[in-house]
């Protein structure tokens, strides 16, 4: 690797950005703080980006985008996503970090996740958009497992982002490509590596859908993570990549989910992010309106409900800026009511 690529990703990750962006022809980017800053450094040079491709197995010749991870000295082990913009060659690294934090430290409901957890079998999604910080949630919830259970987690991920040491439990962590296929064959080669845990770092399609729901059915606890906006986009998205899947229907996701969990970041005040969330747990009335696909009750449900395991993003948003740690203005720019919220700052019920 180029020497002063190397020291840029050294440095960048050991002070504490998240993310570093090379594209060719253009100036180093890396994120900080949810913030994407120029590096410091000229241009970088094709040859420079190409050597990473080369490193990562992909053809800067012929290849056009491809997820691999590597290791850089003082760095760690990295996640590399390698594309092409605009014909030129680019990559995105993302440090696979061995630390990882807590539910405490995440600012996530506890109770909630623990008795998740808890569960011999279901599923378990933890949704929102790319840089949500859905991997680290579920990483601290498969490090929950590890200090207090004993079970086997099969991992499966695309690549891998966060490397456990076995405590409690025992790790079997599987990177598609490098370790197996694609997730489809690799959920149902889990199947018979008798796990009790399987993660599944995202849910792509109708096939890997059906197969999670009927591992959940089977008597293992399924955590996977999905692309979509809120509980209710979540479940209905779900339920759509199911009616097109044979032997898995909505009924068979409201009896197998245990809860959803949304989230997106956003910028705090006094510096960093928080992640702001919206859940619910399935049981009771939730779960009939699952099964019968209604999106409309279940939203509302989530708006009036205020217990412990139902919550909208519009109520977490109005509390943090009540509370003064996101400034309303990027609060109300998150909320699709902002109608609403501005009635609730305004102390109207």
């Amino acid at each position: 690797m180029d020497p002063e690529i190397r020291s840029l990703i050294e440095n960048s990750f050991t002070g504490g950005a998240s993310d570093v962006f090379l594209t060719e022809g253009e100036r180093p980017r890396v994120r900080a703080n949810g913030e994407i800053i120029i590096a410091h450094g000229g241009a970088v040079a094709r040859e420079a980006i190409a050597e990473i491709w080369r490193e990562c197995g992909l053809d800067p010749v012929v290849a056009t985008d491809g997820d691999a991870s590597m290791s850089v000295e003082n760095a760690g082990r990295l996640r590399v996503n390698a594309y092409r913009t605009l014909g030129r060659l680019a990559v995105a690294l993302r440090t696979i970090k061995r630390e990882i934090p807590d539910f405490a430290e995440l600012g996530l409901p506890e109770a909630l996740l623990t008795s998740w957890m808890e569960r011999r079998s279901g599923l378990v999604l933890v949704t929102g958009p790319t840089g949500a910080g859905k991997s680290t949630t579920l990483a601290a919830c498969l490090q929950w497992i590890n200090r207090h259970q004993a079970r086997h987690v099969v991992t499966l991920e695309d690549p891998i982002e966060y490397l456990f040491e076995n405590q409690h439990s025992w790790f079997s962590q599987r990177e598609i490509r490098r370790d197996t296929g694609d997730f489809g064959v690799a959920l149902r080669a889990s199947l018979r590596q008798s796990p009790d845990v399987i993660l599944i770092g995202e849910i792509r399609d109708a096939e890997t859908a059906a197969t999670a729901l009927r591992a959940a059915e089977t008597g293992h606890l399924v955590l996977a993570t999905l692309h979509s906006s809120g509980v209710a986009d979540t479940v209905e998205r779900l339920t759509r990549m199911l009616d097109s899947a044979h032997g898995a229907t909505a009924s068979l996701l409201a009896q197998q989910l245990v809860g959803v969990l949304s989230q997106q970041l956003l910028p705090q005040i006094n510096g960093g992010v928080l992640a702001v969330l919206e859940y619910v747990q399935n049981e009771a009335a939730v779960r009939k309106w699952i099964a019968e696909g209604n999106y409309n009750d279940l939203k509302d449900h989530l708006q009036r409900s205020d217990d412990s395991i139902a919550c909208s993003f519009l109520r977490y948003l109005i509390a943090a800026a009540q509370q003064g740690v996101i400034d309303p203005d990027t609060a109300r720019s998150a909320t699709d009511r902002p109608q609403d919220f501005d009635r609730a700052m305004r102390g109207i019920s």
